[in-house]
């Protein structure tokens, strides 16, 4: 059995199609305690950890770092901790935004890191102790999730179009858009290696293809559901946020490849599927 930190996240909904997952959610391990999310590992002895959940509230997270970093960083590392005590596999799922975000060239995993904002340094926190703690584990970053579930991209589309014929998209920041399905699915298999062989423990990158901007994103979604919304191409330093974005968030995956055979999937075929699930009227 692997257990899973998080159950109505976008890549927690999607780890719940298979049979081998028991999934927690806040009411039976928040994340804000780490002493009752390391009993829950200790309680069910999984087979494999994998921590789905997190702080994601990127603008919130620079009034709130402090809980921020114990949600990313402090809980992780005591997962870490414990996953290294009894001898099982964790796989962390990490972000982009802990690079510093600009330049054009896709970020390898062992390049410099430096996150311009408060939920990028919560996440480094988490992943520092992951690395730190011994444990058999993998460090998963991913960009740009989005899925049939929860707050993302594509949904806020869809909701905006129904009422709007005109929106505003920011044009200058790029990276890969990734399927939560796809994520859950690399997600196991990842798991399953690292049973087979403790030596392919490290940090790895998985996101879509190709990488595009959210103006080009946009674009896709109205396309596919015949939808005709104007889009007014804006730059990042025009659109207001509490936190810094990054605007590279291209990402090299060719040893999460080399390593375990796993491919980048094709962000526009998960975007169909999504689309369906989701029931789109046209």
């Amino acid at each position: 059995m692997i257990l899973v930190f998080g159950k109505t996240g976008q890549i927690a909904i999607e780890l719940q199609r298979s049979r081998d997952v028991l999934a927690l959610g806040r009411d039976q391990a928040n994340l804000s305690d780490p002493v009752a999310c390391v009993n829950r590992i200790r309680a069910f002895a999984p087979s494999a950890v994998i921590n789905a959940a997190g702080y994601t509230a990127v603008d919130k997270a620079e009034a709130d770092e402090k809980n921020a970093t114990i949600i990313n960083g402090d809980t992780p590392t005591a997962i870490a901790q414990t996953c290294a005590e009894m001898k099982i596999p964790l796989l962390h799922i990490s972000s982009d935004y802990v690079f510093e975000g600009s330049g054009n060239e896709p970020w390898k995993p062992f390049n410099f890191k430096s996150p311009q904002n408060a939920y990028g340094r919560s996440k480094l926190a988490g992943e520092e102790g992951v690395r730190d703690s011994g444990a058999i584990h993998v460090i998963l970053r991913t960009s740009w999730v989005f899925s049939a579930h929860s707050n993302n991209f594509v949904k806020t589309m869809l909701r905006l179009s129904e009422t709007q014929d005109r929106l505003c998209i920011v044009a200058d920041q790029i990276g890969g858009p990734t399927p939560a399905r796809d994520i859950a699915n690399a997600c196991l298999t990842i798991v399953q290696h690292l049973q087979d062989d403790p030596s392919k423990s490290g940090t790895y990158h998985y996101c879509g293809k190709p990488n595009i901007s959210w103006v080009e994103f946009a674009s896709e979604i109205f396309k596919q559901i015949s939808r005709s919304v104007t889009i007014v191409p804006i730059a990042t330093a025009d659109y207001s946020t509490p936190a810094k974005r990054p605007l590279n968030s291209r990402m090299d995956c060719s040893l999460t490849y080399r390593t375990f055979g796993i491919k980048r999937p094709d962000w526009r075929e998960g975007l169909k599927e999504i689309l369906k699930e989701l029931e789109v009227t046209l």
